[in-house]
């Protein structure tokens, strides 16, 4: 513990200390203030050993005059008249009136003549229809008169022709009866059919086909012998028929006409 003497003898030294400090604060400041308003000129002093010799002048360049800038042209404000409002051109209707132009008349005698070679023109193909007509007419009549020669023709020739096969059908039937063994088909009256084919020389192609039997075997077999047999079977000289006798089919009664 300090003593009350001590305390008292601590703060006056404290106290000048303080007022030393403020006091050498003060004297800074009005220095600093004093040197800033009076300025004090120094001389600066160069020692020469020896004195400078006299140097030429040197020309002295001349300035250099700058150009004075042009003056930048001023831009006046362009005003803007007022559009004036136009009045709207009027439509112009025009109407173009249509120009016929007037027929050319013809001379009188012109027309007479034309009038005549017109009506020849028609009388001319009048007669050519005509003509015509009756060429077509005549055609036909004479196409009929053909067909109905040839329809006569052909049907003289198809009676003709049928009456040669029936003849010599007749014939091949008759042959081929005359070589049967009749004792083989019984006393009845037994009937059979059979069905061939001829070559244009009579002769047989394949074997005889029996359509309808006469329910007895060795009668069946007896006419297949005699056909077998009969070759070469009689035949028209006519080549044209003869192709009427490629598929024959033939019915026999053995025991019977």
């Amino acid at each position: 513990m300090l003593r009350k003497s001590e305390n008292a003898v601590s703060f006056k030294a404290g106290m000048l200390a303080i007022g030393v400090h403020v006091f050498l604060l003060v004297a800074l400041f009005l220095s600093i203030n004093w040197q800033t308003t009076h300025t004090v000129s120094i001389a600066e002093v160069e020692l020469w050993d020896s004195l400078p010799t006299a140097s030429k002048p040197q020309p002295v360049p001349e300035p250099v005059i700058a150009p004075e800038p042009k003056p930048e042209p001023k831009h006046e404000p362009v005003v803007e008249k007022p559009v004036e409002p136009q009045p709207e051109p009027k439509a112009e209707i025009v109407i173009k009136k249509e120009v016929k132009p007037k027929p050319v008349e013809k001379p009188k005698t012109d027309a007479l003549a034309t009038l005549k070679k017109e009506l020849m023109l028609e009388e001319q193909q009048k007669e050519k229809t005509a003509q015509a007509e009756k060429s077509k007419n005549d055609l036909a009549k004479l196409q009929q008169e053909l067909l109905g020669e040839n329809s006569n023709k052909d049907s003289a020739k198809s009676s003709a022709s049928a009456g040669e096969i029936d003849k010599y059908k007749a014939q091949i039937q008759r042959k081929i009866q005359q070589n049967v063994n009749k004792s083989l088909c019984g006393d009845g009256k037994p009937e059979l059919t059979f069905e061939i084919s001829l070559s244009p020389d009579g002769q047989l192609q394949g074997s005889p086909k029996l359509m309808k039997s006469s329910n007895i075997n060795a009668c069946d077999d007896a006419v297949d012998r005699a056909i077998l047999q009969s070759q070469p079977l009689p035949l028209p000289a006519d080549v044209n028929l003869r192709s009427q006798f490629r598929n024959l089919t033939l019915k026999f009664s053995p025991n019977g006409n």
